[in-house]
C-alpha cells in the first residue's frame, strides 16, 4: 500500500496538460464517461446519429471519449439502440466512431458489457435473462438501477452454467479484439452499474457454490479470469481500462475491502486504469442537485492508495474547481464526466478558454429518454 504521502502527492493544477494511461497520451485529464446515448439502429450498428453526436463531443475537446456500453452477446443487451460489438459486422460502424474522435485530437474508448439480470430491455419484453445465480425470492426494490424500485421486482431468468459462463468470457474477448481492429485507442469493462461483472463481484447476486461463487475470492473469478485472457488477446501495448463499482450501497452487498483486494489483483493482471462508479444500488448522495457532490469521491481515493495506476472518478462533477480539488489532493488522476456532455458538449472547451463557471446541468435527469431520439438535454433555461 502506498504512503500517505505519496497518494497525496500535490498533482499539477492544470487539468489542460497531457496526461498519459499506459503509452497513451490524452491531451488532457478530462474523461467522457461511457453514457448511453440511443443512437444505434435495432441491431446495435452505428448510425449517422451516432457519428453526429460524438463529432460534437470531440469538438468539446475532451481529452478521452468513452462510448455508450456495446453489448457483446445479444442475450447481454441492457437497453434499445444500444451499441453492438457481438460480431464483426458492427466493426465497420464503430470505426467512424473513432473518425469522429480523432478528427478534433480526442482519444476514443469503447466500452464493452453484458447486462446479465440488470437489463430493461428483456425485462419489458418478458424475455428470459442470463443470471449468475438464481434469485428465487425476486429482487429486492433499489438493487436495479434501471429498472423501477417500487415494486418487488421478479425477473424471468436462468442460472448460467458453467459454460455460458466460459463463453461469455470469450465473448468480450472477441468484443475487446473487436474494438482494437476498429481503430479505438482503448477498450474499458463495464464492471459497475450492477450489470454482469457487478453480479458476480456481489454476495447479495452470486450465491453460487461452485469455483464461480461463495466466497470472495471465488467471487472475483470471473473479474481476474476475464482480465487475463482479454489481456492476452489484444496484447501488452492496447490500454486496458474498466469502470469499477468497487463497492455495493446495498445492505450484504460487497463491502469496500473487497472492492479494493479486486481492483490490486486485476491490476496485477493487466488493467491499465479504474473508473469509480457505483456496484449494486445507489448511494443517498446522488441524484441532489442542490449541492455539487461527488459520492464517489472517497472510494477513489482508497483505490487510489492501492494501486499503481491512474484512476478515474465519476459523479456530481459540475465545476472546474471542483475538478481541480480532486486531482490536487491526490483522490484521483482524471475527471470522468457524463451528464455535463450531454447539456454542454463543449464544456471543456469552454473552460480552457476561461470561461470557467459551472456546468449548467442540474442533474434533473430528464436527459434519458425512451423514443428515438439521441439523448439529449430536455431543461435548458432552467437552474
Amino acid at each position: 500500500m502506498k504512503s500517505p504521502n505519496e497518494s497525496k502527492k500535490k498533482a499539477p493544477s492544470d487539468l489542460f496538460e497531457p496526461f498519459s494511461i499506459g503509452g497513451l497520451e490524452l491531451k488532457n485529464r478530462f474523461v467522457r464517461s461511457a453514457t448511453w446515448d440511443n443512437t444505434a439502429d435495432d441491431s446495435g450498428a452505428v448510425t449517422d446519429k451516432s457519428v453526429a453526436f460524438y463529432s460534437k463531443l470531440s469538438q468539446g475537446r475532451i481529452g478521452l471519449i468513452v462510448t455508450g456500453f456495446a453489448f457483446i452477446n445479444p442475450l447481454g443487451k441492457a437497453l434499445p439502440r444500444q451499441y453492438g460489438v457481438h460480431h464483426d459486422g458492427m466493426i465497420s460502424g464503430l470505426r467512424l466512431l473513432v473518425q469522429a474522435a480523432h478528427r478534433e485530437g480526442s482519444k476514443i474508448a469503447l466500452q464493452i458489457v453484458h447486462a446479465g439480470i440488470n437489463s430493461p430491455f428483456f425485462y419489458k419484453k418478458g424475455m428470459t435473462t442470463l443470471a449468475v445465480s438464481g434469485m428465487k425470492d425476486g429482487l429486492r426494490p433499489g438493487m436495479l438501477p434501471l429498472i423501477s424500485r417500487k415494486q418487488k421486482i421478479n425477473i424471468p431468468h436462468r442460472e448460467m452454467t458453467d459454460e455460458e459462463i466460459e463463453s461469455v468470457i470469450s465473448d468480450f474477448v472477441s468484443a475487446a479484439v473487436r474494438a482494437r481492429e476498429a481503430g479505438f485507442d482503448a477498450v474499458q469493462l463495464h464492471g459497475a452499474h450492477g450489470y454482469l461483472m457487478s453480479q458476480f463481484l456481489s454476495p447479495l447476486f452470486n450465491v453460487r457454490t461452485d469455483r464461480w461463487g461463495g466466497n470472495a475470492e471465488n467471487r472475483r473469478r470471473f473479474h481476474l479470469e476475464l482480465v487475463c485472457k482479454v489481456r492476452k488477446a489484444i496484447g501488452d501495448d492496447f490500454p486496458l481500462l474498466i469502470k469499477f463499482g468497487v463497492k455495493d450501497d446495498e445492505e450484504g452487498g460487497l463491502s469496500l475491502n473487497e472492492g479494493l483486494e479486486t481492483a490490486k489483483q486485476m491490476v496485477s493482471k493487466g488493467i491499465n486504469a479504474i473508473e469509480i462508479s457505483g456496484g449494486i444500488g445507489v448511494p443517498p448522495s446522488v441524484g441532489k442537485s442542490e449541492l455539487e457532490e461527488v459520492p464517489y469521491r472517497d472510494r477513489a481515493a482508497a483505490v487510489k492508495q492501492v494501486v499503481t495506476v491512474p484512476v478515474m472518478v465519476v459523479q456530481g462533477i459540475r465545476s472546474l474547481e471542483m475538478a481541480k480539488n480532486i486531482v490536487e489532493s491526490g483522490d484521483a488522476d482524471l475527471i470522468s464526466i457524463s451528464r455535463p456532455f450531454i447539456r454542454e458538449p463543449e464544456l471543456v472547451a469552454r473552460w480552457q478558454r476561461g470561461e470557467t463557471w459551472p456546468s449548467q446541468c442540474i442533474s434533473c435527469h430528464r436527459c434519458h429518454s425512451e423514443n428515438d431520439e439521441p439523448v439529449q438535454c430536455r431543461s435548458r433555461g432552467r437552474r
